[in-house]
């Protein structure tokens, strides 16, 4: 007999899944390579989060490389915000991901181009990240600027922007999906 706090259900082509019944929202961060900016986000939201067992949350990339570590600047910037991001490896964005996923945030309207294009059955679940949140004035739906080959300045704007973009996405996941 399964676990009380799993469910099976079939998916696609037969596979059957166990799905974690207390987990009802699972957050999924998209940049381009899944080591600076996506990594960064998935850190800063599991702290936000932290002691909720209503959510998990992950990080992958457009176009992204398999097994690569986090930037050195995001272990940073992680680091120094107490978001440790232990055993952190880069990922390519898929169909399975996305699947389990119940909330995608992008990094910038491009990124959520390649979803919608690449993924476009999921459409549903794609938000930008600073969506719900005029981060610096810039207005709702702002891109989260790339720091890649910026110095630690920009991967410090990114964790700014995402500080601000964080309450704001959990506080629209709260008022939007049920608690289990």
């Amino acid at each position: 007999m399964p676990n009380p706090g799993f469910r099976l259900t079939v998916a696609g082509r037969g596979r059957i899944l166990a799905t974690d019944m207390t987990v009802t929202k699972r957050v999924l961060f998209v940049c381009t390579g899944n080591t600076c900016r996506s990594p960064m986000a998935e850190a800063m939201f599991r702290k936000a989060v932290e002691g909720r067992d209503d959510y998990s949350v992950a990080s992958a990339g457009v176009a992204a490389s398999k097994g690569a570590p986090c930037s050195r600047e995001t272990k940073e910037i992680i680091t120094l915000l107490e978001a440790p991001l232990d055993g952190f490896s880069s990922r390519p964005v898929s169909a399975r991901i996305l699947e389990e996923a119940t909330h995608v945030f992008t990094m910038t309207r491009g990124h959520l181009a390649v979803l919608e294009d690449r993924f476009p059955e999921y459409s549903d679940k794609y938000y930008l990240a600073c969506e719900f949140a005029d981060v610096g004035g810039r207005g709702l739906g702002a891109d989260v600027p790339d720091p890649i080959g910026m110095g630690r300045k920009a991967y410090q704007d990114v964790a700014m922007v995402l500080g601000e973009a964080i309450p704001a996405i959990i506080s629209y996941i709260d008022q939007t999906t049920p608690r289990p």
